[in-house]
């Protein structure tokens, strides 16, 4: 190795020396931490904006399980036939 090598490499070393009890997260930790909070705190307001969309109002029929077993079938099903149920498209 030529002189040069050889001090460029003992300049290296000495950098590269780290006193353990003197470590912090630095510049670095700082970033990935703020970037972090910066994505909480986009989510929570994305996900407080799609629950105040939500309608929580139930219509008075869904409220009262024991209605619909007591209703006649609709005019369209046989007497006997099961139920698709509200909501469900028949395919075809």
């Amino acid at each position: 190795m030529s002189a040069s090598a050889s001090l460029a490499m003992s300049h290296l070393v000495t950098l590269a020396e780290v006193d353990k009890d003197k470590v912090t997260p630095g510049v670095l930790g700082f970033i990935v931490f703020a970037v972090m909070a910066l994505a909480v705190w986009g989510l929570m307001k994305s996900m407080n904006r799609h629950m105040n969309r939500v309608d929580f109002d139930e219509s008075a029929d869904r409220r009262t399980g024991s209605e619909d077993a007591t209703k006649p079938a609709s005019s369209g099903a046989a007497a006997g036939a099961p139920s698709d149920g509200p909501g469900k498209k028949k395919q075809g």
